[in-house]
Parts: structure tokens; sequence; C-alpha cells
């Protein structure tokens, strides 16, 4: 008599472990406050926009990595290259309000900084600011503030060290008005500083040329963004997983130097191919480089 109770006992703990799966998934999802078919503005500045016109710029990053783990955000780019606070706030109406999103995300203070004597300066960048999210708020718009990121590789240089008045502003801002804040600049530093500890050579660890991100600096700011709005680390984990799969997500040139008679034999091996010299080399780097990751 005992065989049957223990098998209908083994049957039960499989039917409550398959059926728990799905349940905890659904549970995950719906404790996420970004939900399916709410919209969201990207403002920013040149970060933002190469974040959007990239492959793997941290505004596709940010949607595609919603949608892996289940939700299809309608992203809405808006960013401007060279722009600062007092430029969004001239165009917060127009290209954020008017567009009725549920979400806005605000990257604003590289160039309040950068720009030097044609910057802003602290006291208006704050007002600045705190207009942008008074605005979104009066229209119902969630607001999640990034802080900006490093001017530079280098924590302790002159620009950075004025940065970090604006950021601890942006932190408290985003307290005062119960925003979602994703503290991108403490994230910068902390993995830039491990990277240095590590043995690497800082510089463009993160940065492409000092202050627009290279992957890996997209990258952070996608996951720290995501991380922002709720998504746990398995979450995360999995949307990197799928980042890592973006089709040309990384421009490799060959930067290769010939005699000029050699060039022209490379030329006419391409003509043969019916192709540009251009062609044939990058179809012949595109080819070696499968090749040795395959």
């Amino acid at each position: 008599m005992q065989k049957p109770t223990s098998l209908l006992l083994a049957m039960t703990l499989v039917v409550a472990f398959l059926t728990c799966i799905p349940m905890t998934c659904a549970e995950d999802l719906s404790s996420l406050p970004v939900k399916t078919g709410e919209k969201i503005v990207f403002l920013g500045d040149s970060i933002t926009a190469f974040g959007w016109n990239a492959p793997l710029g941290y505004v596709k990053l940010v949607v595609s990595g919603l949608e892996t783990n289940g939700v299809k955000v309608e992203p809405i780019p808006a960013g401007i290259s060279g722009q600062m606070s007092s430029d969004m706030l001239a165009r917060f109406a127009h290209d954020v309000v008017l567009k009725k999103p549920d979400w806005v995300t605000i990257s604003c203070g590289v160039n309040d900084v950068w720009h030097g004597t044609n910057g802003v300066e602290l006291d208006a960048y704050k007002t600045n600011m705190t207009a942008m999210v008074d605005q979104a708020q009066a229209a119902k718009i969630k607001v999640v503030i990034l802080t900006a990121t490093m001017i530079k590789e280098e924590p302790t240089n002159a620009l950075n060290q004025k940065l970090a008045a604006y950021n601890e502003f942006l932190r408290n801002l985003a307290v005062e008005k119960k925003c979602v804040l994703a503290d991108l600049n403490a994230q910068m530093q902390a993995s830039i500083a491990d990277s240095v500890k590590a043995g690497a050579k800082p510089g463009n660890l993160l940065t492409a040329d000092g202050v627009h991100m290279n992957p890996d600096g997209n990258i952070m700011m996608g996951r720290g963004v995501l991380k922002a709005l709720g998504l746990k680390q398995t979450q995360l984990d999995k949307a990197d997983a799928a980042w890592l799969e973006i089709p040309d997500g990384v421009d490799i040139k060959a930067n290769d130097k010939m005699t000029l008679g050699k060039f022209h034999k490379l030329q006419k091996v391409a003509s043969e191919q019916k192709q540009s010299v251009q062609q044939y080399s990058d179809a012949l780097l595109a080819k070696t480089l499968k090749d040795a990751v395959k």
C-alpha cells in the first residue's frame, strides 16, 4: 500500500515543479515597472544619439534587453549631438511631452561640463534638469535619470571633479522627485577601477574617444538602465547573452599598408573577382575572422 502513495506524491511534486516555472516567470515579469506596449523616449546628447544609431548602442540594448525578457516597448530616440541641459529643456515639450510616452530617460550633463565656458554652470543645470522632470511628471510621464558618464577615463581629472557635483545633484533630484535612478557614472568608475586593478590601461576601456561609448561601454550603460528598471541578475544575464549575438555589433577595419607593387597585384586579384580592392579586402578579412572564431 506504500507504493501507490509514494508514486502519487512523486507525481504531485513533478506537476508542482513544472507548473511553478511559468508562474515564477510571470511573477518576475509582472514585477517590472515597464510593461509591453509602453513608449519610452530616450533623451540625450551624442552618447544617446549613437546609442540608437549603432547596432550595440545602449538605447538599442535597453530595448532588446527588455524584449529578450518578454517586454516589448516602443522606443522614441531623442538624442542630439552636442546638446546640453539648456538645449534639451528648450525641446522637451516637443520631443518628449507631445509624444505622450509612458517613460523618459534623461541623459544629460557631459556637454554642460565638457564645453567649459560655453557649457552650463551648476546652478543653471539644476534649474534646467528640475524643469524637465517637473514637465514630465506633470504629464504623468515616468522619469529615469541617468547620471552623466565620465569625461575621459580619469576619475581625478578636472572635468570629472567638476562633473561630480552635477551627478550628486542628479542623485538628490531622483530621491526628491521619486524618479528611477541609473547611476551610470558610479558604475563606470567602478568598472574602470576593477579593470585597472586587474592590469588594464585606462583610456579606451569603455569609450572610443574618452567620452563616447565603445561596445563595452554601451553594454555597461544598457545593463545600468535595465537594472534601474528592476531587471534581476538572471534577466540581465539573459540580455547579455542575447547582446553577444547581435549581428554587425563590432566594426573591425584592417589597417594595413603595402608597397605600390603589392597593391597593383592586389588590384589584379580583386579585378579577377570583379570586385574593388576594398570589397575584396573586406571579404577576405571577414572570411579570415570567421574561420578564426569558429
